[in-house]
């Protein structure tokens, strides 16, 4: 399994704008072989920005770049540019390989 996550810094005063577009938005991976699982996750509010984080759950890493490459992806991705005034600056990607997978 694979694990990509964006970290993005979100103004205060932005916030409920940027829930907003990722709520409403298609959601395109549900048609993507290899799409295990996604969340998006809201942490500490900070004085200067709320951290949020989209975390995606993939079969493997091979399934993600697929993701990358695909039609969707591009699709997904194509009004990003728009949310930078929500945000301080882009998001910062991070990518994992599952070691261990714990399940109930």
């Amino acid at each position: 399994m694979y694990i990509a996550i964006n970290r993005f810094k979100v103004r205060p005063d932005s916030e409920e704008a940027f829930r907003k577009k990722w709520m409403d938005r298609d959601v395109l991976l549900r048609t993507v072989p290899g799409f295990v699982s996604f969340q998006l996750l809201r942490g500490l509010a900070m004085e200067d920005y709320v951290l949020y984080v989209s975390h995606t759950v993939w079969a493997s890493y091979d399934a993600f770049i697929g993701w990358t490459r695909s039609e969707e992806f591009r699709a997904a991705h194509a009004g990003a540019g728009q949310g930078a005034v929500l945000t301080l600056g882009p998001p910062v990607f991070e990518g994992f390989q599952v070691l261990q997978n714990i399940q109930v």
